[in-house]
Order: structure tokens, then C-alpha cells, then sequence
């Protein structure tokens, strides 16, 4: 007769027993919600960011300084990265273009941001951040760069902050490689973000410079290009700034079959009404369901018969993590608000996340 013994059970690590305690007392939180208080750019953790410093452009621009945390993958000119940036307890996400060369020696990053009216996250990070304040990270994202085979003419028309992703080029040593002329509009000479730093490359010769002070000049239109930029239709060119502009441009490069050489950067405002509960819709499965403010999505989506992922019942975190397509949500462990646009692609829990006005959740 054959005998089966049972296998003892494993014996469990110390490092192993010490993390299942410190889940029992740390419950609901996992010890990860506290190592990020106080470590939180290790590896492994959400891609967050430290100010560094924040450094003033002009009167209504600054620049950014962000040391990454570990699982940042590196970035190429031209490139932007999304922000979440906490101001006055909710959540805002916004992209920004990096204007730092992508082979810093320090690791850390940068991106110039520009004052706009009523621009909530722009005021904030321009006028009140502060050097140790933590941000949330995306990784670089954007085609507004240059191919790998570098043209031999450059033409970039930009205004206002439209010269930001332009500047993260130029630092990256573009001018040593092309030859770049960058046509510049701003209400002033004053008003020009990085005004000193491309004068100075223009005298030393790294390009042509043509700035158009629109107080005093009127706003650039494109049919003044024959006269200031006489090869501008053989060259590749990039335009970043307002919505008219951009239309301007693009019209101009259609009419004349040269549409394929231009290369342009939209930036989007974004506004989203924060509440108490919501309409919330999911919408690969088609169903929309009222949700109040202190009912996790989780609960409401699978209360509506919507088959919703999820580990936590199980002990298995973040198997319930979607993406926020647009709208806004609480974190019900804190209150914090978290908000997004279409594109934004943030991820939140829905186990902690309740609806904090009409949000749709991509599932």
C-alpha cells in the first residue's frame, strides 16, 4: 500500500511574514501607500516627479525643473509630458512640452510653462510651486519631432509658448546640424520665453532669428513669409502656437501643394465641472448608470450588470485599474480629485474611485 504524505507547509520568509504584517496593521492601505510618502520615485512606484526648481522666463512663464523618478524612459526633442499637479485639493492633468535636451547629465527634466488667464495649473506651477512639491508623470508622448535623417533647412514658426517644444530642439543641438531660421511672435521683446538665450545663438550664428513684437508690429500673416523667409517652401518646416495661427499656416502650406512639409502642435484647453456623484458611462460595454459621490465605480458598474474587472476581493490590487476616459473622480481614501480629457489616458481604481460628475470610463 502506498502511503501519501502531505507537504508541510512552506515556510514563509522573513521578509515575507514582516510584509503580511505590516498589510494586517496597515489595512485598508497597503505599506506601497505609505513607502510613497516617504520614497516616492523608487522603482517600481507610479511614475512621479520632484520640483526641483522653478525658474522665472518672464513675468507670466517659468520653467519647470523635475527630477524623475526611476522608471522615466527618456524623451526625444520636441516631445511633451503630462503633469498631474494637485491645486487646491484636485487633480489636474496637463501636457507640456520639455525643453531640455534629452541627454542631461542630472537626470532631470524640464518643461516651460506660460501663464494663461483663468489657466489654473499654468498659475499654479508659474507663480506658487515650490522646489520639493511632487507631481504625477506620464512618459514623453508627441510626433512634433524631427526624423532621424535631420533636414539641411528648418523653418519653425512660433508665438507665445509655441516655442517651448521648438527650444527643447535647439538645446538638443539642431542648429549645429541644420540650417534653421525660427520666425517668433510676442506681444513684446519682453514677452519673448527664452528672448536672451536665442538672441545670443543667432548672434553667434546658430540661426536666423525673426521676431515680431505683435503690440507694435500687428499679427504675422502668412503671406509676409515670401519677403522675410524667401526659401520657406523648400524648406521642412514646424509650427507650434494659437488655434489662428495654426489654421493660417496650414491653409497656406495646402494651397501651395506643400502640405507634406509642414509638421504642426495643437494646444488644447481643458475644462472640466467637478461634483458630488454623476452620470457614469462605460463605454465599451454601451451602459451609462447615476452614481452618487460616495459609491466606488467599481460597485456601481457591476450593481448595473456591467462585468467589470477587478482582483481586490481576492487580495490581488490594481486588477481593478481602467482607463478615465474623460470627466472627474474622487478618491474616496482621500479626497483627493482626479480629472481627465479625451487622450489624457488616466489611469485611476475603481474599488477607491467614486464619480465626482458625469465621467466615462473606457472598459
Amino acid at each position: 500500500m502506498t502511503t501519501t504524505v502531505p507537504r508541510p507547509p512552506k515556510r514563509l520568509s522573513v521578509r515575507d511574514r514582516l510584509l503580511r504584517l505590516a498589510e494586517t496593521v496597515t489595512t485598508p492601505l497597503l505599506p506601497e501607500d505609505y513607502l510613497d510618502l516617504v520614497a516616492p520615485l523608487r522603482a517600481g512606484a507610479a511614475l512621479r516627479g520632484r520640483i526641483v526648481e522653478v525658474r522665472p522666463e518672464t513675468p507670466d512663464a517659468a520653467t519647470v525643473v523635475i527630477k524623475p523618478g526611476r522608471g522615466w524612459q527618456g524623451h526625444s526633442p520636441g516631445q511633451y509630458v503630462r503633469l498631474g499637479v494637485d491645486v487646491d485639493g484636485v487633480r489636474q492633468w496637463r501636457a507640456y512640452s520639455l525643453t531640455c535636451p534629452p541627454d542631461g547629465a542630472d537626470g532631470r527634466i524640464a518643461v516651460t510653462v506660460k501663464a494663461i488667464p483663468d489657466g489654473k495649473v499654468s498659475n499654479h506651477l508659474v507663480h506658487r510651486a515650490r522646489p520639493g512639491t511632487i507631481v504625477q508623470l506620464d512618459q514623453a508622448q508627441g510626433d512634433f519631432v524631427l526624423p532621424e535623417a535631420t533636414p539641411e533647412r528648418v523653418l519653425f514658426l512660433t508665438a507665445g509658448s509655441g516655442i517651448t517644444p521648438v527650444m527643447g530642439m535647439l538645446r538638443a543641438g539642431l542648429h549645429t546640424r541644420a540650417d534653421v531660421v525660427l520666425v517668433h511672435s510676442a506681444p513684446t521683446a519682453g514677452d519673448v520665453i527664452f528672448g536672451a538665450e536665442l538672441r545670443a545663438l543667432a548672434a553667434a550664428g546658430g540661426l536666423r532669428l525673426v521676431e515680431r513684437h505683435t503690440d507694435v508690429d500687428g499679427l504675422l500673416g502668412v503671406h509676409e513669409l515670401d519677403d522675410l523667409v524667401p526659401d520657406h517652401a523648400e524648406r521642412e518646416t514646424w509650427a507650434c502656437g494659437p488655434v489662428g495661427m495654426l489654421d493660417a499656416v496650414e491653409g497656406y502650406w495646402t494651397s501651395r501643394g506643400l502640405a507634406d512639409r509642414l509638421h504642426t502642435e495643437r494646444f488644447r484647453p481643458t475644462v472640466i465641472s467637478a461634483g458630488e456623484g454623476g452620470a457614469v458611462t462605460f463605454t465599451g460595454a454601451g451602459v451609462t448608470v447615476e452614481a452618487d459621490g460616495a459609491t466606488p465605480i467599481l460597485d456601481a458598474g457591476e450593481n448595473a450588470g456591467v462585468l467589470m474587472p477587478s482582483g481586490c476581493r481576492m487580495g490581488i490590487c490594481y486588477g481593478c485599474v481602467l482607463p478615465l476616459r474623460q470627466g472627474a473622480v474622487r478618491d474616496l481614501r482621500t479626497g483627493d480629485l482626479t480629472t481627465a480629457v479625451p487622450g489624457d489616458g488616466v489611469l485611476i481604481q475603481t474599488c477607491v474611485s467614486a464619480a465626482a460628475g458625469t465621467c466615462d470610463i473606457d472598459l
